[in-house]
């Protein structure tokens, strides 16, 4: 795999939130970019900014859900820039409802959105990255792939699913030696428009779970993530805390998030009923990376900084003890 500043990178959900941050943190590399997703306006106010930044970018208008278009969009990238090295499965959609309240419709879009769009990206990208035996597929994960929180049913059993086929298809790579590898990016909240157009059914505005994270930081570790084989990132303190809760204290997490879990998920503005939703039709408007919670989003994540420096931080920790253990010994001879 090149670590050249001129990778050929796909992305879905491209046009705004993680996947515009995506973007634009491959662009400052003078990466050639496929922008999936279904809003035409903002692929292409996402394809100005990549050649402002120094990289190229084609739109790719689709729905991940469609199988048969992904693989299309995958031709056309490699049609126009040649062999894709890094492909991002990012598309997501949700529903903030009560289970009850849900519709079968509805959970079946998320799913087929979620982690369906996940699947035939990966198809996709394996078909091409096979034969030759080099690439990157990063799946951009959440903490709710191991830790679910209520009035999210479908998009957590969706994060749940990812994880699980990512794992399976790691062994089939391993199985046939290939140089193909798999990342998950675990994510904490972040500050991205979805909550400005998903499907609710909540009194009140749906807000990410405080603490809220940037877009960038997440971008930074997709982008980190793409040239440095790690099994997995976690990025924010929240997400390890909330995957290495569930190992040990599940019950305790599910009597926590289910008096607390509701409030966490809405600000104190009542939501306007009749407001658009992105669950069916892409919603119209300039949206970009950052979301409305700027003013709340932390901008850095010490998480992905320790992975990141974990092997220079391990030989700092293994010099200094080793120091320690030196002048100890220094001390207890002249005694």
């Amino acid at each position: 795999m090149k670590a050249s500043s001129s990778r050929i990178v796909v992305i879905t959900g491209a046009s705004a939130g993680v996947g515009r941050a995506t973007a634009q943190a491959f662009a400052r590399e003078g990466a050639r970019i496929g922008l999936f997703a279904r809003n035409r306006e903002r692929l292409e106010a996402a394809r100005d900014e990549v050649e402002r930044l120094g990289g190229q970018a084609l739109v790719l208008v689709g729905d991940v859900a469609d199988a048969k278009r992904m693989e299309e969009a995958a031709a056309e990238v490699e049609r126009e820039f040649g062999p894709i090295e890094v492909w991002v499965n990012n598309a997501m959609t949700s529903v903030f409802s009560p289970f009850e309240e849900m519709t079968p419709e509805e959970f079946r879009r998320v799913t087929e959105v979620t982690y369906l769009g996940a699947v035939h990206g990966t198809m996709a990208a394996l078909k091409r990255m096979l034969p030759r035996d080099d690439g990157v597929i990063i799946q951009v994960g959440s903490a709710l792939s191991d830790r679910s929180i209520p009035l999210q049913s479908a998009y957590c059993g969706a994060k749940h699913a990812m994880r699980g086929f990512t794992d399976s298809i790691r062994c089939e790579l391993i199985h046939r030696k290939s140089r193909v590898r798999m990342t998950m990016v675990q994510l904490p909240a972040m500050n991205t428009p979805q909550f400005d157009w998903v499907k609710s059914r909540l009194p009140n505005r749906p807000q990410p779970v405080p603490p809220i994270y940037q877009p960038d930081v997440a971008a930074e570790a997709i982008v980190w993530a793409s040239k440095h084989r790690r099994r997995e990132i976690y990025v924010g303190a929240p997400t390890v805390q909330a995957m290495w809760g569930n190992k040990f204290i599940p019950g305790l997490l599910d009597l926590y998030l289910g008096l607390t879990g509701y409030k966490s998920q809405q600000t104190n503005e009542p939501e306007r009923p009749d407001r658009p939703t992105n669950l069916w039709e892409s919603v119209p408007g300039p949206y970009h990376a950052h979301g409305r919670f700027d003013a709340r989003a932390k901008s850095s994540s010490i998480q992905v900084w320790l992975c990141e420096n974990k092997w220079s931080l391990g030989i700092l920790l293994t010099g200094c003890a080793a120091a320690v253990a030196a002048f100890a010994q220094a001390r207890g001879s002249k005694r």
